[in-house]
């Protein structure tokens, strides 16, 4: 957050250098000046130098975006909403010490924040944007010949180590062997013909338990993957042998119906979300490519030579990293 709120002043220090501000004075050869000192001078062209060679390229490179993102990207009235809820969220957080926060990031006001809150979000769209020119319709139907499954329905019950923060590893350990002989002990009931529901009703520590661990119908991505990958692999009517552990404890599922397989043009536009949000969490430094790719994409051109230079040389860096 502070390295962000620097190259916003540095942004905004350039831009009054670049454009003016009010009236400034001009020294003979024409040149504005900036402030004066006990006889000294520094004219705009000097202090354009002085930012250059201290911040010059990362605050070019913000510059670019901040202007870039908010001519792209128009801040409707989600965006809003979104930026209000998040502010109200850390007012919530930080009650009375809220501008103490501000003041500790070095954030000069709220709204300040609520500017590096939608530069924020709006690089998140343009980093979407570019994950979406990744994906082609090949790797649509891949997806959905290899992965895309019907609605499965199940139940399950879930039995929970008993161990708490405060026990030692030993006792943590004898803990969790134990859930895990309950565990097995609830599928041997079930092999010996006891009802699935009786037993969740019995044993289940999840909300589920008094409707007998019935968790409705859910597809790919709504459990965490071990439960997931375990239900996929059943057939109708058919429960796990072994229990299945996740961060929750263990479980016992049966799977108690499927739907068909849905039509690829049903699901077609909900599997490229999910193709995008996973080049997003799988490709390294995907804003540098996303920024540069939305960037090239509007035509930039940097005519201040040495500054160019430092862009290219500081571009490749990124991209390597």
């Amino acid at each position: 957050m502070k390295n962000i709120v620097k190259y916003l002043l540095c942004v905004s220090l350039i831009v009054v250098t670049l454009t003016g501000c009010g009236r400034v004075p001009k020294l003979k050869d024409g040149s504005d000046l900036v402030f004066e000192l006990n006889g000294l001078k520094m004219t705009a062209e000097d202090f354009y130098q002085e930012l250059k060679d201290n911040y010059g390229t990362q605050t070019l490179v913000n510059a670019i975006d901040s202007l870039l993102l908010n001519k792209v990207y128009e801040t409707d009235k989600d965006l809003k909403t979104k930026i209000d809820s998040q502010i109200t969220q850390l007012k919530n957080q930080y009650g009375s010490d809220f501008q103490s926060f501000l003041e500790y990031n070095n954030i000069a006001s709220e709204k300040v924040l609520r500017n590096l809150l939608e530069i924020s979000y709006k690089r998140e769209l343009a980093i979407k944007d570019y994950a979406a020119t990744l994906i082609n319709d090949k790797d649509i139907e891949k997806y959905y010949n290899e992965k895309t499954i019907g609605d499965i329905k199940a139940s399950h019950i879930l039995i929970k180590s008993e161990a708490t923060d405060d026990m030692t590893d030993e006792e943590k350990k004898k803990a969790e062997e134990k859930a895990l002989e309950t565990a097995k002990e609830v599928i041997k009931k079930l092999n010996d013909g006891a009802k699935f529901e009786d037993l969740a009703k019995e044993y289940s520590k999840d909300s589920s338990a008094s409707d007998g661990g019935n968790l409705g119908y859910f597809n790919r991505g709504e459990m965490v993957s071990e439960f997931e990958n375990a239900a996929v692999a059943l057939k109708v009517n058919e429960y796990t042998k072994e229990p299945v552990k996740t961060q929750f404890g263990y479980h016992i599922i049966l799977k108690t119906d499927q739907k068909e397989k849905p039509k690829l043009t049903e699901v077609k536009d909900k599997i490229k979300d999910t193709l995008i949000n996973d080049k997003i969490s799988n490709t390294s430094n995907i804003s540098v490519f996303a920024l540069e790719w939305l960037r090239n994409k509007n035509d930039l051109k940097i005519y201040d030579s040495e500054l160019k230079i430092r862009y290219d040389h500081y571009m490749n860096q990124e991209k390597s990293n």
